[in-house]
Protein backbone atom coordinates (compact mmCIF):
# COMPACT_ATOMS: atom_id res chain seq x y z
CA UNK A 1 0.00 0.00 0.00
CA UNK A 2 3.28 2.22 0.18
CA UNK A 3 4.03 2.32 -3.10
CA UNK A 4 3.85 5.04 -5.23
CA UNK A 5 2.57 4.86 -8.90
CA UNK A 6 2.29 7.43 -11.74
CA UNK A 7 -1.32 6.93 -12.82
CA UNK A 8 -3.02 8.58 -15.86
CA UNK A 9 -6.94 8.10 -16.16
CA UNK A 10 -7.99 8.80 -20.11
CA UNK A 11 -11.61 10.01 -19.99
CA UNK A 12 -13.88 11.33 -23.17
CA UNK A 13 -12.48 14.89 -24.61
CA UNK A 14 -14.02 17.67 -22.44
CA UNK A 15 -14.44 16.25 -19.41
CA UNK A 16 -10.66 16.51 -18.08
CA UNK A 17 -11.10 19.30 -16.11
CA UNK A 18 -13.98 17.64 -14.33
CA UNK A 19 -12.15 14.48 -14.18
CA UNK A 20 -9.28 16.13 -12.39
CA UNK A 21 -11.68 17.90 -9.85
CA UNK A 22 -13.28 14.18 -8.64
CA UNK A 23 -9.54 12.60 -8.64
CA UNK A 24 -8.57 15.11 -6.28
CA UNK A 25 -11.65 14.80 -4.48
CA UNK A 26 -10.89 10.57 -4.59
CA UNK A 27 -6.79 11.15 -2.90
CA UNK A 28 -5.53 11.71 -6.42
CA UNK A 29 -1.93 13.42 -5.94
CA UNK A 30 -1.31 16.59 -7.96
CA UNK A 31 -3.80 15.70 -11.05
CA UNK A 32 -2.63 17.47 -14.16
CA UNK A 33 -5.42 17.57 -17.36
CA UNK A 34 -4.28 16.94 -20.64
CA UNK A 35 -6.05 16.43 -23.66
CA UNK A 36 -7.95 12.85 -23.13
CA UNK A 37 -7.04 12.15 -19.78
CA UNK A 38 -5.67 13.36 -16.48
CA UNK A 39 -1.85 12.20 -14.86
CA UNK A 40 -1.51 11.89 -11.37
CA UNK A 41 0.57 10.17 -8.26
CA UNK A 42 -1.24 7.60 -5.85
CA UNK A 43 -0.57 4.34 -4.10
CA UNK A 44 -3.02 1.01 -4.50
CA UNK A 45 -5.44 2.26 -2.61
CA UNK A 46 -5.69 5.58 -4.78
CA UNK A 47 -5.81 3.48 -7.97
CA UNK A 48 -8.70 1.55 -6.41
CA UNK A 49 -10.54 4.43 -5.47
CA UNK A 50 -9.79 6.02 -9.11
CA UNK A 51 -11.57 3.19 -10.72
CA UNK A 52 -14.68 2.28 -8.33
CA UNK A 53 -15.07 5.89 -8.22
CA UNK A 54 -14.40 7.48 -11.11
CA UNK A 55 -18.08 8.46 -12.94
CA UNK A 56 -15.76 10.75 -15.50
CA UNK A 57 -12.44 7.85 -16.29
CA UNK A 58 -12.73 5.90 -19.07
CA UNK A 59 -9.69 3.61 -18.00
CA UNK A 60 -7.25 4.38 -15.12
CA UNK A 61 -3.25 2.69 -16.18
CA UNK A 62 -0.21 2.57 -14.26
CA UNK A 63 3.08 4.09 -16.24
CA UNK A 64 5.93 1.42 -16.38
CA UNK A 65 8.39 3.31 -18.42
CA UNK A 66 9.13 6.63 -20.83
CA UNK A 67 12.42 5.99 -23.33
CA UNK A 68 13.47 8.03 -26.42
CA UNK A 69 12.69 6.20 -29.79
CA UNK A 70 13.24 7.18 -33.70
CA UNK A 71 12.58 3.11 -35.04
CA UNK A 72 10.49 0.25 -34.16
CA UNK A 73 13.70 -1.66 -32.79
CA UNK A 74 13.99 2.03 -30.29
CA UNK A 75 10.21 0.73 -29.18
CA UNK A 76 11.27 -3.26 -28.86
CA UNK A 77 14.23 -2.79 -27.03
CA UNK A 78 12.12 0.19 -24.44
CA UNK A 79 9.66 -2.80 -23.83
CA UNK A 80 12.19 -5.28 -23.26
CA UNK A 81 13.80 -3.62 -20.50
CA UNK A 82 10.69 -3.82 -18.77
CA UNK A 83 10.25 -6.33 -15.98
CA UNK A 84 6.94 -7.44 -17.27
CA UNK A 85 6.92 -10.86 -14.58
CA UNK A 86 6.67 -8.37 -12.34
CA UNK A 87 3.41 -7.33 -12.58
CA UNK A 88 1.89 -10.73 -14.34
CA UNK A 89 2.02 -14.45 -14.82
CA UNK A 90 3.29 -16.05 -18.15
CA UNK A 91 -0.26 -18.24 -17.46
CA UNK A 92 -2.16 -15.00 -17.94
CA UNK A 93 -3.25 -13.34 -21.23
CA UNK A 94 -2.15 -10.05 -22.69
CA UNK A 95 -3.54 -7.69 -25.33
CA UNK A 96 -1.59 -5.47 -26.34
CA UNK A 97 -2.73 -1.48 -27.81
CA UNK A 98 -0.62 1.17 -29.13
CA UNK A 99 -1.81 5.28 -29.87
CA UNK A 100 0.37 7.53 -31.22
CA UNK A 101 0.70 11.44 -32.00
CA UNK A 102 2.74 12.61 -34.34
CA UNK A 103 5.00 10.18 -34.44
CA UNK A 104 7.37 9.22 -37.28
CA UNK A 105 7.05 5.51 -37.48
CA UNK A 106 5.68 3.90 -40.58
CA UNK A 107 3.60 1.18 -39.54
CA UNK A 108 1.41 1.38 -35.56
CA UNK A 109 0.66 -2.30 -36.76
CA UNK A 110 4.09 -3.68 -36.87
CA UNK A 111 5.03 -1.75 -33.76
CA UNK A 112 2.35 -3.06 -31.83
CA UNK A 113 3.41 -6.04 -32.51
CA UNK A 114 7.18 -5.55 -32.05
CA UNK A 115 5.45 -4.59 -28.41
CA UNK A 116 4.24 -7.88 -28.09
CA UNK A 117 7.27 -9.78 -29.22
CA UNK A 118 9.73 -7.62 -26.84
CA UNK A 119 6.67 -8.49 -23.50
CA UNK A 120 6.87 -12.78 -24.61
CA UNK A 121 11.19 -12.20 -25.52
CA UNK A 122 11.20 -10.57 -21.46
CA UNK A 123 9.07 -13.40 -20.34
CA UNK A 124 11.55 -16.32 -21.91
CA UNK A 125 14.52 -15.06 -20.73
CA UNK A 126 12.97 -14.61 -17.31
CA UNK A 127 10.70 -17.39 -16.84
CA UNK A 128 11.05 -19.73 -19.85
CA UNK A 129 7.60 -19.43 -20.86
CA UNK A 130 5.89 -16.45 -22.53
CA UNK A 131 1.89 -15.36 -22.09
CA UNK A 132 -0.33 -15.84 -24.76
CA UNK A 133 -2.34 -13.25 -26.61
CA UNK A 134 -6.12 -12.66 -26.34
CA UNK A 135 -7.57 -9.91 -27.96
CA UNK A 136 -11.01 -10.32 -27.47
CA UNK A 137 -11.25 -10.77 -23.00
CA UNK A 138 -7.44 -11.00 -22.04
CA UNK A 139 -6.17 -11.06 -18.52
CA UNK A 140 -3.72 -7.80 -18.98
CA UNK A 141 -4.12 -4.94 -21.16
CA UNK A 142 -0.87 -3.10 -21.95
CA UNK A 143 -0.54 0.43 -23.20
CA UNK A 144 1.80 1.98 -25.59
CA UNK A 145 1.79 5.33 -26.29
CA UNK A 146 4.03 7.41 -29.06
CA UNK A 147 4.55 10.89 -29.49
CA UNK A 148 6.94 12.57 -31.64
CA UNK A 149 9.97 11.66 -29.36
CA UNK A 150 9.09 9.16 -26.90
CA UNK A 151 7.13 5.37 -25.78
CA UNK A 152 5.36 5.65 -22.89
CA UNK A 153 4.42 2.16 -21.58
CA UNK A 154 1.19 1.46 -19.39
CA UNK A 155 -0.52 -1.28 -17.21
CA UNK A 156 -4.28 -0.89 -17.23
CA UNK A 157 -5.96 -1.80 -13.70
CA UNK A 158 -9.53 -1.03 -15.48
CA UNK A 159 -9.77 -4.30 -17.90
CA UNK A 160 -13.05 -3.23 -19.16
CA UNK A 161 -13.88 0.37 -20.12
CA UNK A 162 -15.17 1.95 -16.83
CA UNK A 163 -17.95 3.64 -18.47
CA UNK A 164 -18.99 0.12 -18.22
CA UNK A 165 -20.80 -0.07 -15.07
CA UNK A 166 -22.47 -3.48 -15.32
CA UNK A 167 -25.95 -2.48 -14.77
CA UNK A 168 -26.90 -1.98 -18.34
CA UNK A 169 -29.00 -5.09 -19.41
CA UNK A 170 -30.49 -3.30 -23.13
CA UNK A 171 -29.14 -0.83 -24.39
CA UNK A 172 -29.74 1.12 -28.30
CA UNK A 173 -28.27 1.26 -31.68
CA UNK A 174 -26.41 3.92 -30.41
CA UNK A 175 -26.14 4.32 -26.65
CA UNK A 176 -24.56 7.09 -24.93
CA UNK A 177 -21.64 5.86 -22.79
CA UNK A 178 -22.13 6.05 -19.28
CA UNK A 179 -19.16 8.42 -18.71
CA UNK A 180 -19.88 10.68 -21.07
CA UNK A 181 -23.76 10.79 -20.04
CA UNK A 182 -22.06 11.35 -16.22
CA UNK A 183 -19.90 14.47 -17.44
CA UNK A 184 -23.27 15.85 -19.15
CA UNK A 185 -25.32 15.50 -16.16
CA UNK A 186 -22.55 17.15 -14.00
CA UNK A 187 -21.88 20.31 -16.64
CA UNK A 188 -25.73 21.24 -15.61
CA UNK A 189 -24.94 21.95 -12.10
CA UNK A 190 -27.72 19.55 -10.78
CA UNK A 191 -26.97 18.70 -7.23
CA UNK A 192 -29.67 16.04 -6.54
CA UNK A 193 -31.63 18.76 -4.80
CA UNK A 194 -34.10 19.74 -7.91
CA UNK A 195 -36.24 18.06 -10.28
CA UNK A 196 -34.20 16.75 -13.50
CA UNK A 197 -36.13 14.88 -16.10
CA UNK A 198 -34.90 13.21 -19.20
CA UNK A 199 -37.63 13.93 -21.65
CA UNK A 200 -36.22 11.70 -24.64
CA UNK A 201 -34.14 9.24 -22.18
CA UNK A 202 -34.16 5.89 -24.37
CA UNK A 203 -32.80 2.88 -22.26
CA UNK A 204 -32.04 5.55 -19.55
CA UNK A 205 -28.45 6.73 -19.34
CA UNK A 206 -28.70 10.16 -18.34
CA UNK A 207 -31.41 9.89 -15.38
CA UNK A 208 -29.40 6.40 -14.37
CA UNK A 209 -26.06 8.73 -14.14
CA UNK A 210 -28.11 11.58 -12.61
CA UNK A 211 -29.37 9.77 -9.28
CA UNK A 212 -26.19 7.42 -8.96
CA UNK A 213 -24.22 10.73 -8.60
CA UNK A 214 -26.92 12.05 -6.13
CA UNK A 215 -27.01 8.85 -3.98
CA UNK A 216 -22.95 9.01 -3.89
CA UNK A 217 -23.20 5.35 -5.59
CA UNK A 218 -19.82 4.20 -6.65
CA UNK A 219 -20.15 3.79 -10.15
CA UNK A 220 -17.98 0.71 -10.59
CA UNK A 221 -19.53 -1.19 -7.37
CA UNK A 222 -21.04 -4.06 -9.41
CA UNK A 223 -18.26 -4.63 -11.47
CA UNK A 224 -14.76 -6.17 -11.67
CA UNK A 225 -11.29 -4.61 -12.39
CA UNK A 226 -8.32 -5.32 -13.98
CA UNK A 227 -6.34 -4.81 -11.48
CA UNK A 228 -7.16 -8.21 -9.43
CA UNK A 229 -5.52 -10.68 -11.84
CA UNK A 230 -2.31 -8.04 -11.18
CA UNK A 231 0.43 -8.97 -9.21
CA UNK A 232 0.17 -6.00 -7.30
CA UNK A 233 -3.26 -6.70 -5.95
CA UNK A 234 -4.16 -6.44 -2.03
CA UNK A 235 -7.43 -8.54 -1.70
CA UNK A 236 -7.43 -7.29 1.63
CA UNK A 237 -6.22 -3.54 0.88
CA UNK A 238 -9.41 -3.50 -1.60
CA UNK A 239 -11.97 -4.39 0.52
CA UNK A 240 -10.82 -1.82 3.21
CA UNK A 241 -11.73 0.36 0.21
CA UNK A 242 -14.42 -1.12 -1.04
CA UNK A 243 -16.79 -0.95 1.99
CA UNK A 244 -15.66 2.23 2.99
CA UNK A 245 -16.65 3.85 -0.27
CA UNK A 246 -19.68 1.96 -0.67
CA UNK A 247 -20.49 2.96 2.92
CA UNK A 248 -20.92 6.55 1.68
CA UNK A 249 -24.03 5.94 0.14
CA UNK A 250 -26.39 8.87 0.87
CA UNK A 251 -30.32 8.22 1.32
CA UNK A 252 -32.23 10.78 0.43
CA UNK A 253 -35.23 11.24 -1.79
CA UNK A 254 -35.14 12.59 -5.67
CA UNK A 255 -36.79 14.25 -8.41
CA UNK A 256 -35.82 12.37 -11.52
CA UNK A 257 -37.78 11.80 -14.04
CA UNK A 258 -37.15 9.96 -17.22
CA UNK A 259 -39.44 10.26 -20.45
CA UNK A 260 -39.83 8.29 -23.53
CA UNK A 261 -42.24 8.28 -26.78
CA UNK A 262 -41.79 4.85 -27.28
CA UNK A 263 -43.07 1.86 -24.85
CA UNK A 264 -40.58 -0.46 -26.05
CA UNK A 265 -37.35 1.50 -25.17
CA UNK A 266 -39.12 2.60 -21.91
CA UNK A 267 -39.16 -1.41 -20.45
CA UNK A 268 -35.61 -1.31 -21.49
CA UNK A 269 -34.84 1.89 -19.03
CA UNK A 270 -36.69 0.08 -16.62
CA UNK A 271 -34.58 -2.63 -17.00
CA UNK A 272 -31.43 -0.87 -16.52
CA UNK A 273 -33.22 1.34 -13.57
CA UNK A 274 -33.55 -2.09 -11.70
CA UNK A 275 -30.40 -3.65 -12.27
CA UNK A 276 -28.58 -0.45 -11.46
CA UNK A 277 -30.32 -0.78 -8.04
CA UNK A 278 -32.47 2.50 -8.43
CA UNK A 279 -35.86 1.18 -8.51
CA UNK A 280 -38.02 3.86 -6.64
CA UNK A 281 -35.26 6.54 -7.21
CA UNK A 282 -36.52 7.50 -11.20
CA UNK A 283 -39.77 7.97 -11.87
CA UNK A 284 -40.50 6.42 -15.39
CA UNK A 285 -43.09 7.27 -17.81
CA UNK A 286 -44.24 7.22 -21.65
CA UNK A 287 -44.65 10.33 -22.74
CA UNK A 288 -43.92 12.41 -25.74
CA UNK A 289 -41.76 15.72 -25.17
CA UNK A 290 -43.27 17.91 -27.80
CA UNK A 291 -47.23 17.22 -26.41
CA UNK A 292 -46.65 16.65 -22.22
CA UNK A 293 -45.84 19.43 -19.71
CA UNK A 294 -42.92 19.65 -17.27
CA UNK A 295 -43.18 17.31 -13.94
CA UNK A 296 -42.57 20.38 -11.64
CA UNK A 297 -42.42 24.39 -11.87
CA UNK A 298 -38.43 24.30 -12.05
CA UNK A 299 -35.47 21.93 -12.47
CA UNK A 300 -33.11 21.11 -14.88
CA UNK A 301 -33.82 19.38 -18.26
CA UNK A 302 -31.29 17.35 -20.33
CA UNK A 303 -31.46 15.37 -23.17
CA UNK A 304 -29.71 13.67 -25.85
CA UNK A 305 -32.15 14.66 -28.84
CA UNK A 306 -31.51 11.76 -32.13
CA UNK A 307 -29.02 13.76 -34.60
CA UNK A 308 -28.21 11.20 -37.64
CA UNK A 309 -25.89 11.60 -40.81
CA UNK A 310 -28.32 9.74 -43.33
CA UNK A 311 -30.66 11.98 -45.68
CA UNK A 312 -33.71 10.80 -44.18
CA UNK A 313 -32.26 11.03 -40.77
CA UNK A 314 -31.87 15.38 -41.77
CA UNK A 315 -34.89 15.56 -43.11
CA UNK A 316 -37.18 14.08 -40.24
CA UNK A 317 -34.77 16.25 -37.81
CA UNK A 318 -35.17 18.89 -39.51
CA UNK A 319 -39.05 19.14 -38.61
CA UNK A 320 -38.61 17.78 -35.02
CA UNK A 321 -36.25 20.17 -34.00
CA UNK A 322 -38.22 23.26 -34.15
CA UNK A 323 -40.96 21.20 -32.42
CA UNK A 324 -38.74 20.89 -29.87
CA UNK A 325 -37.93 24.23 -29.65
CA UNK A 326 -41.60 25.49 -29.27
CA UNK A 327 -42.26 22.35 -26.47
CA UNK A 328 -39.24 23.89 -24.45
CA UNK A 329 -41.01 27.22 -24.21
CA UNK A 330 -44.21 26.24 -24.12
CA UNK A 331 -43.49 23.99 -20.76
CA UNK A 332 -40.71 24.34 -19.79
CA UNK A 333 -40.35 28.36 -18.53
CA UNK A 334 -37.82 28.35 -15.32
CA UNK A 335 -36.14 25.46 -16.31
CA UNK A 336 -32.45 25.00 -17.34
CA UNK A 337 -32.81 23.37 -20.51
CA UNK A 338 -29.37 21.10 -21.67
CA UNK A 339 -29.62 19.43 -25.35
CA UNK A 340 -26.67 17.49 -26.16
CA UNK A 341 -26.19 17.07 -30.14
CA UNK A 342 -23.62 16.05 -32.58
CA UNK A 343 -25.78 18.12 -35.08
CA UNK A 344 -24.67 21.47 -35.80
CA UNK A 345 -28.25 22.14 -37.41
CA UNK A 346 -29.85 21.61 -34.37
CA UNK A 347 -28.86 25.24 -32.31
CA UNK A 348 -29.83 26.72 -35.59
CA UNK A 349 -33.08 24.97 -36.12
CA UNK A 350 -34.37 25.16 -32.44
CA UNK A 351 -34.77 28.42 -32.80
CA UNK A 352 -33.48 29.70 -29.12
CA UNK A 353 -30.52 31.31 -28.00
CA UNK A 354 -28.13 29.01 -26.27
CA UNK A 355 -26.50 30.69 -23.10
CA UNK A 356 -24.00 28.40 -23.07
CA UNK A 357 -22.61 26.03 -25.49
CA UNK A 358 -20.00 23.27 -23.99
CA UNK A 359 -17.72 21.58 -26.25
CA UNK A 360 -17.57 17.70 -25.73
CA UNK A 361 -16.49 14.69 -28.01
CA UNK A 362 -19.05 11.48 -28.49
CA UNK A 363 -16.06 9.15 -29.60
CA UNK A 364 -14.64 10.73 -32.54
CA UNK A 365 -17.58 13.36 -33.22
CA UNK A 366 -17.31 16.86 -31.94
CA UNK A 367 -20.83 17.74 -30.04
CA UNK A 368 -21.93 20.43 -28.16
CA UNK A 369 -23.92 20.53 -24.81
CA UNK A 370 -26.48 23.37 -25.17
CA UNK A 371 -27.46 25.73 -22.70
CA UNK A 372 -30.72 27.41 -22.96
CA UNK A 373 -32.05 28.88 -19.75
CA UNK A 374 -35.75 28.98 -20.61
CA UNK A 375 -37.76 32.37 -19.39
CA UNK A 376 -41.35 33.40 -20.53
CA UNK A 377 -41.94 35.82 -22.92
CA UNK A 378 -37.96 35.07 -24.25
CA UNK A 379 -35.45 33.07 -25.71
CA UNK A 380 -36.94 32.82 -29.49
CA UNK A 381 -35.27 33.57 -32.03
CA UNK A 382 -37.85 34.63 -34.71
CA UNK A 383 -38.08 32.87 -38.07
CA UNK A 384 -36.32 35.04 -40.84
CA UNK A 385 -38.73 36.32 -43.58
Amino acid sequence: MTARFDLFATCPRGLEALLARELAALDGRDPRAVPGGVAFGGDLAGCYRANLGSRFATRVLVRLGTAAYRREQDVYDAALALPWPDWFGERQTIRVDLNATRSPLKSLEFATLRVKDAVCDRFRADRGSRPDVDTRAPDVRIHCYLDAKQAMFYLDTSGEPLYKRGYRRDTAEAPLRENLAAGIVALTGWDGDEPLLDPMCGTGTLAIEAALMALAVPPGHARGFGFERLRMHDPAAWKRVREEMLAQRASRRLAVFARDRYGDELKKAARNVEAAGLSGAIELKQADVLETSAPAAGGVLVANPPYGVRLGDKSALAQLYPKLGDALKRHYAGWRCFLFSGDPQLAKLIRLHPSRKTPLYNGALECRLYEYRMVAGSMRRDKPR
